[in-house]
């Protein structure tokens, strides 16, 4: 395949803005975890949680996320934890004030119970090398962000998957209501055309209660029933929605950040769907069914609306 060829089937897959992964590692003792959650969000919203003295790593772990996601609510969660090789400090001269203090208080309030090791243990300050601790040297600190980041994007390899599924999932379900309005609009096309003959009988009838004993002009109810249908002309409405929809499945197929433009173009699409019932009043058969039909493309519409809400 020449390499024209490849950039013209190259596309970018719908997106879902919605996931989670996580992914492990380890470095200088320490286990590490990097979570990362994404919701839907008119916006990219970050919020970054680090261990206490890990500040140092957030820009560049930031950056990482900007790199890959441009829309949504994402959490992104670093945890660090001691590796089974990690070692353990008792702060033996803490242990000691401890037991003073006990013996003290047993001195004073003639209290026979003893503190056993573990219950020690278990006091603050006692055990030490369990808080993560940011090395001192910048050889090791950036060996242990070089793993962060390993972590971050191994997760975020994994999240981009979880919403590329999702997203195959959405793009099928929106082309499928999008045959179904397109559908839906040539159905009223063709009982726009019958309308004009409807206005006229109901022209004719509504003068023959009024003119009961007068003739009544063949040539000036046809005038008036052109008049009226062009009134409640809704061709251009209807083309103007069958040109968005095509637009529509354009932006699907095609690359690039898809809902803000998805959610605009539905915007005109209800706009026109709007129009369209508004101007198509009566009781006509062909009316009715204009305006049951146009409530049933206002309805799919709406079901578009709240999948792309979830669509980077």
């Amino acid at each position: 395949m020449s390499e024209k060829s490849a950039v013209q089937t190259k596309k970018t897959e719908c997106l879902s803005m919605t996931g989670y992964a996580q992914s492990k590692g380890s470095a200088l003792g320490w286990d590490l975890r990097v979570s990362v959650k994404s919701v839907n969000h008119r916006f990219l919203d970050l919020k970054l949680r680090l261990p206490e003295g890990f500040d140092l790593y957030e820009l560049r772990l930031r950056q990482l996320v900007r790199d890959r996601i441009h829309r949504g609510h994402i959490e992104v969660h670093v945890s660090v934890e001691p590796g089974v090789a990690t070692p353990i400090q008792v702060n033996k001269d803490l242990v000691t004030n401890y037991l003073r203090a006990a013996d003290e208080l047993r001195f004073q309030t003639s209290v026979s119970a003893a503190l056993d090791v573990v219950a020690l243990l278990r006091l603050p300050g006692v055990i030490g090398g369990l808080a993560p601790a940011v090395p001192e040297s910048e050889e090791e600190q950036e060996k242990l962000g070089r793993e962060l980041e390993r972590c971050l994007l191994d997760a975020l390899g994994k999240l981009d998957e979880m919403r590329r599924a999702e997203g195959r999932h959405l793009a099928q379900d929106l082309r499928t209501r999008l045959t179904r309005i397109s559908e839906q609009t040539e159905q009223v096309r063709g009982l726009v055309v019958q309308l004009r003959p409807a206005f006229a009988r109901r022209l004719e009838a509504r003068l023959k209660d009024l003119l009961s004993a007068t003739a009544i002009d063949p040539a000036r109810i046809a005038q008036e029933a052109a008049m009226l249908a062009e009134r409640s002309d809704i061709s251009e409405e209807l083309d103007r929605l069958r040109s968005h929809l095509q637009q529509f499945g354009k932006l699907l197929d095609g690359a690039g950040e898809l809902g803000k433009k998805l959610d605009f173009l539905l915007q005109e699409m209800h706009r026109e769907a709007n129009t369209m019932l508004s101007k198509t009043p009566g009781v006509e058969s062909e009316a009715l069914k204009i305006t049951g039909i146009g409530l049933e493309v206002k309805a799919e519409i709406e079901k578009l609306r709240e999948q792309v809400q979830n669509i980077e």
